[in-house]
């Protein structure tokens, strides 16, 4: 059997139609079965991505049961692969019923063989793009830094920034909108950094103003009604380590005059106290709002603006992010599934159509609770726009244009492996499992330069 052909199974007991899909997948390695059990016995050996079914198959070849149930069994064994149901003339009924448990495609007789060539051919390119999403999140090739999935230019970016200044004893000011991750990344500083201390975090909106400062500097027994003992604040509990500040815009001004202190002599005094402590301590700040903008209304200050903000990280938001929506949609599906116990085989088209299209207003956190949502109130293995709660996209024809997801796909893994590796081709092609002529031809094609 030829390792070189993709293997298309074809579950089919008319052997006259068998001998004529034969001819007509010559460009397969095609394999044959005429009951559920053959079916799945091939399936086990050969592993097809691809699977051609006829939903009448013995020994109920005038019905459908059995067809179903080799369906589901298929399902079941392999949840990945594609499988087109072919049902008899005038029987949508059946074929949409097939889809909704989790069909690939249908397609009715009588066969035209051009038609369902092009199914069969789209139905291979689709597992072989789900296939690379999958082997690009379980191995974290995307992504230099765990946990964090990075799966475009801008945010590789962010990730080789904060390798490179995660050692260093700066201020770091992570910006973004709500939902980005700011928090993610600013523990990834923390684990790289190499501070034996804890990561202590710290919302400044969260917290009433009259509190925020004994949140941060604690206080000794009797500074005010009700502090009947001393109390670290989270500037202590963080020595060693780092200091979190998230929304560090909302912090009242008072307060901001009291954290540059403590920026510029490294101590701190507890509310009612008049010791000075010493605190090795590194800042890491996030906001999302434009501190230059309350800089200028005087509602914070400029001083403390540099003095937070040595390095800043600027976090995109999730709709620039192409391609990013549904690779993290398919990631937190898999985690989900396990945690809920709620097997799902993936997102229709359609629904991967409408995660690209959408604005995400409430970026990766909005995304992660539709996913979740959607998980549990999805009734079919399949998740569906309506599941998500998303309009259906428009332009479903181009988003699956084969050349043009074949393009987009090649770019962006290209982009990607030599981010990954620094600028260093010889691996670049490596990682990609190709010589390094074929790299440069590739990379002179989509018109890529060295990325560092």
């Amino acid at each position: 059997m030829s390792e070189d052909k993709l293997k298309l199974l074809v579950v089919e007991d008319d052997t006259g139609l068998q001998k004529q899909l034969k001819w007509c997948f010559d460009e397969y390695e095609v394999l044959f079965a005429a009951s559920r059990a053959e079916a799945l016995s091939q399936l086990r050996r050969f592993e097809p991505p691809v699977v051609l079914q006829d939903l009448g198959l013995p020994p109920d070849p005038e019905g459908v049961t059995e067809g179903m149930q080799t369906l589901k069994d298929i399902l079941t064994l392999a949840p990945q692969t594609k499988v087109i149901v072919v049902t008899g003339n005038h029987d949508r009924d059946n074929a949409v019923r097939a889809v909704s448990m989790g069909a690939y495609d249908f397609y009715q007789k009588p066969v035209d063989t051009d038609v369902l060539k092009l199914i069969v051919g789209r139905a291979f390119y689709i597992y072989k793009l789900e296939d690379q999403n999958r082997q690009l999140l379980e191995n974290q090739i995307a992504s230099p830094i765990e946990g964090l999935i990075a799966t475009d230019e801008s945010m590789l970016k962010v990730c080789r920034m904060i390798e490179k200044i995660a050692p260093a004893e700066v201020t770091v000011l992570v910006v973004g909108e709500s939902g980005t991750g700011k928090e993610l990344l600013a523990r990834a500083l923390h684990n790289q950094s190499g501070r034996k201390g804890k990561f202590v975090a710290i919302n400044c909106a969260a917290i009433p103003e009259q509190l925020l400062e004994s949140e941060l500097f604690g206080y000794e027994k009797g500074a005010y009604t009700g502090a009947v003992k001393q109390t670290v604040g989270k500037v202590e509990m963080a020595d060693g380590g780092t200091l979190f500040l998230d929304e560090i815009g909302d912090m009242p001004l008072p307060l901001q005059a009291k954290l540059l202190r403590f920026l510029q002599n490294r101590v701190i005094e507890r509310v009612g106290g008049r010791q000075e402590i010493p605190v090795n301590v590194r800042v890491v700040s996030a906001t999302n709002k434009d501190l230059q903008a309350l800089i200028a209304t005087q509602q914070f200050r400029q001083d403390l603006y540099y003095r937070i903000g040595e390095v800043t990280i600027t976090v995109p938001p999730l709709r620039d992010r192409r391609g990013a929506p549904s690779v993290l949609a398919h990631a937190f599906l898999r985690k989900y599934s396990v945690a809920q116990g709620r097997v799902k085989r993936g997102f229709t088209e359609e629904a991967m159509a409408a995660l690209e299209a959408y604005s995400w207003p409430g970026n990766v956190r909005e995304l992660e609770n539709k996913v979740k949502s959607a998980l549990i109130l999805a009734e079919g293995v399949m998740i569906t726009p309506e599941d998500l709660g998303l309009q259906q996209a428009e332009g479903l024809e181009t988003l699956f244009n084969l050349k043009a997801v074949r393009a987009r796909v090649e770019r962006q893994a290209v982009l990607q492996a030599i981010s990954i590796v620094d600028g260093n081709l010889s691996r670049a092609a490596d990682l990609l499992g190709i010589s390094r002529p074929t790299l440069y031809d590739l990379m002179e094609k989509y018109a890529i330069r060295d990325v560092k």
